[in-house]
C-alpha cells in the first residue's frame, strides 16, 4: 500500500494535493469484494442531485442542480422539465437540491423541494437553503401552489455548504440538514440555522417538543448542531432512528446518529484539517468535552453524499447494509451493519471514475445511483449473478 502523496479533487472541483491518511476506524476492504452488476439507464443529466420514486410505477423524479425537475420512466425516457419549480441560486454547490414525497402523496400529491435561495435585494450575492412544498399534477407535468415553508437564516453562503437533505421519521416529522455555508463558527451558534439538523412539522414549523423550543436564545427548529455540510440523511428502518453523514474539511467525513439537543462538534472537534494543510483554527482536538463522537469517520475524505439503507427482500445478500455515495473518491461505499455498529466496508465502482451523488433503493429492490457531472447518469445495481 503506497504512502506517496496523491492529488485529489475536493468537493468544490479544485485539485489539491495531500498525503494518504488512514483512519483508526477504517475497516480493511475484503479481498473477495466484487463490484455489483451495473446497468446504465440514462445519461446527459445536468448535475443531477436527488431522486424519488413515484408510486404505482409512475416513474422516477430527478432534480438537476441547475433548476430542472424531471420524470424518468423506463421505456418512455426523460420528460421535459416540470413547470412550477422555484427559481434557484445556481452558483457553486447551490441550485435545486432534494425532492421528497409527502407520506400521504397518494392522496395529497404533495412533494417537497429544497433549493439554494438568493437573499432578496442582495444582488444575489448571498444565499441560504430553503424548503418548499407544492402539489404535483396527476399528469406529472407541473407543480401547483408551490410555497416556501422554511428558510435558513441568516443567508450567508456565497456558493458553499447548503446541506438540503430531507427525510420523514416514523411520527411524520420532517428532518432537514443545513450546511454551515462555509462559515465555521455559525455551526455552534444556536441563534443561527447554519450547521444544523432541524426537525419540522409537514408545514415547516418547529415540532412542539424540539429540544430548544423554550430557549429564547436559540432557533426552535434545531434538533442538533455542530454539523459542517450534511450530505446524507436516512431513517434506519430497523431502529426508526435518523442517520446523517457530512463532509469534513480535508479529512474527517462522518456518520452520525443525531440526537435531540446534542452538539456534533464542528468546528471545535474534528478529525480533519484545512485544505491548506494547516489545523482548523477553532479546533481543540478530535474529542472535546460537550461534543458527540461520530459512529464512524474517515480521516481521508471520501466526499460522502446520498445514502440509503437496504431493507428489501429482493437481494438478501445486501440486507442490513448501508450504501453511501462518494464524490471525491468516485466510488460507492457499502457498509455492513450489526445494529448501530459498522462491521465491514467495501468500495465499489471505482473503475468508473464517477462522482456518486445520490443513492436510493427502488421499490423493485434494485439500488439506483445518480452521478454528479454535466453528463450525469442514472445507474441501476444488482449483485453479480
Amino acid at each position: 500500500m503506497s504512502l506517496t502523496p496523491k492529488s485529489s479533487m475536493n468537493r468544490c472541483g479544485f485539485i489539491i494535493a495531500f498525503p494518504l491518511i488512514f483512519s483508526a476506524l477504517a475497516v480493511a476492504l475484503p479481498a473477495h469484494a466484487v463490484d455489483p452488476q451495473v446497468t446504465e439507464l440514462l445519461d446527459k443529466l445536468d448535475h443531477p442531485w436527488s431522486m424519488e420514486f413515484l408510486p404505482d410505477n409512475q416513474g422516477l423524479l430527478i432534480t438537476e442542480r441547475s433548476g430542472q425537475l424531471r420524470v424518468w420512466k423506463e421505456g418512455k425516457g426523460l420528460s421535459a422539465p416540470i413547470t412550477g419549480v422555484p427559481e434557484v441560486y445556481n452558483s457553486g454547490q447551490g441550485g435545486l437540491l432534494e425532492v421528497l414525497l409527502a407520506p400521504d402523496f397518494a392522496t395529497s400529491r404533495k412533494i417537497y423541494l429544497t433549493f439554494a435561495e438568493a437573499e432578496q435585494g442582495s444582488g444575489k450575492s448571498k444565499a441560504g437553503t430553503a424548503l418548499g412544498v407544492g402539489r404535483l399534477t396527476p399528469d406529472n407535468r407541473s407543480i401547483e401552489n408551490f410555497q416556501v415553508i422554511f428558510r435558513q437564516e441568516p443567508k450567508l453562503s456565497v456558493g458553499n455548504h447548503f446541506g438540503g437533505k430531507l427525510a420523514f421519521d416514523k411520527q411524520g416529522n420532517l428532518f432537514m440538514t443545513l450546511g454551515e455555508n462555509n462559515q465555521r463558527p455559525t455551526a455552534q451558534e444556536l441563534n443561527k440555522l447554519q450547521g444544523k439538523v432541524v426537525r419540522l412539522t409537514p408545514e415547516g414549523k418547529p415540532v412542539a417538543d424540539n429540544p430548544f423550543i423554550n430557549n429564547a436564545n436559540a432557533r426552535p427548529e434545531i434538533w442538533s448542531y455542530g454539523h459542517r455540510n450534511p450530505q446524507g440523511l436516512a431513517l434506519n428502518p430497523w431502529t426508526g432512528v435518523m442517520w446523517e453523514n457530512e463532509h469534513g474539511p480535508r479529512g474527517g467525513d462522518e456518520i452520525n446518529i443525531p440526537q435531540a439537543g446534542k452538539n456534533y462538534g464542528w468546528p471545535l472537534a474534528t478529525w480533519g484539517i484545512n485544505y491548506s494543510g494547516l489545523p482548523i483554527p477553532e479546533a481543540k482536538g478530535t474529542k472535546v468535552a460537550g461534543t458527540e463522537q461520530p459512529i464512524h469517520y474517515w480521516e481521508r475524505s471520501p466526499g460522502v453524499s446520498g445514502m440509503a439503507f437496504y431493507n428489501s427482500d429482493r437481494f438478501p445478500v445486501w440486507k442490513h447494509s448501508l450504501f453511501i455515495g462518494a464524490l471525491a473518491q468516485e466510488n460507492l461505499i457499502h457498509l455492513k451493519l450489526d445494529g448501530d455498529k459498522i462491521v465491514s466496508e467495501e468500495r465499489w465502482l471505482g473503475d468508473r471514475k464517477e462522482r456518486i451523488r445520490d443513492v436510493r433503493v427502488g421499490p423493485d429492490g434494485y439500488v439506483y445511483l445518480l452521478t454528479d457531472d454535466s453528463d450525469g447518469k442514472l445507474l441501476r445495481l444488482q449483485p453479480q449473478q
